[in-house]
């Protein structure tokens, strides 16, 4: 009984400390958080391009869209002492909620990189649709805006992984970046319509 008893004795001992470390662990990592305050990242679309648009049989339940969009997408980091490593970007595109491209036709340019505190970095994004099958209730939406040669509006998607350095410690996050993209529609077939700013504000969640 009392070898069982030791027993029992160093295992709650063990456990303790385990629980302990992990305790001032946890601490330590909210005492840096504290002091350097990482700030959410700011995004913001400098640059939007749309060519090749062309709709078919808009009327059908097979309606389709074809289309090149480019955007440049804009990420701040305003934190006054934490440098963030962007480990992955992925993007969608969509039309009234109806995704047209569930990833762009190349990597983000860059795919990753390392970003100074108080800086920004451009990220080129591209799409390529080809016969992309459109939702029956969106594809006449989709057409009248083509049609009025206007301004097309889009909604781009984007997931981040990222980790927040300060010292030797890492926190990562995998915030989501959401854009209204306005774009004009190129005035004939084949044609570029191009937008500084895109028009849209963008959102970050966490």
């Amino acid at each position: 009984m009392s070898g069982y008893g030791g027993r029992g004795t160093r295992e709650k001992t063990c456990c303790g400390s385990c629980c302990t470390v992990l305790i001032s662990l946890g601490f330590v990592v909210l005492i840096y958080w504290a002091i350097f305050q990482p700030h959410q990242i700011r995004a913001a679309v400098d640059y939007a391009e749309l060519s090749n648009l062309a709709v078919s049989n808009a009327s059908s339940p097979a309606a389709a869209v074809t289309y090149h969009v480019a955007v440049n997408l804009s990420l701040y980091n305003p934190s006054k002492r934490v440098n963030i490593y962007y480990d992955t970007i992925d993007a969608e595109l969509a039309f009234r909620g109806a995704v047209l491209s569930a990833s762009p036709a190349a990597p983000a340019s860059p795919a990753e990189f390392y970003q100074r505190r108080k800086t920004a970095q451009a990220v080129r994004l591209e799409f390529d649709g080809k016969g992309v099958a459109v939702p029956a209730d969106v594809a006449p939406e989709l057409e009248r805006e083509v049609k009025a040669a206007a301004s097309l509006g889009l909604e781009l998607s984007v997931k981040v992984r990222v980790r927040y350095v300060f010292g030797s410690i890492k926190i990562r996050q995998k915030p989501k970046v959401w854009c209204e993209l306005s774009i004009p529609v190129p005035p004939v077939p084949g044609g570029l319509g191009a937008a500084a700013g895109s028009g849209g504000p963008c959102w970050v969640k966490y």
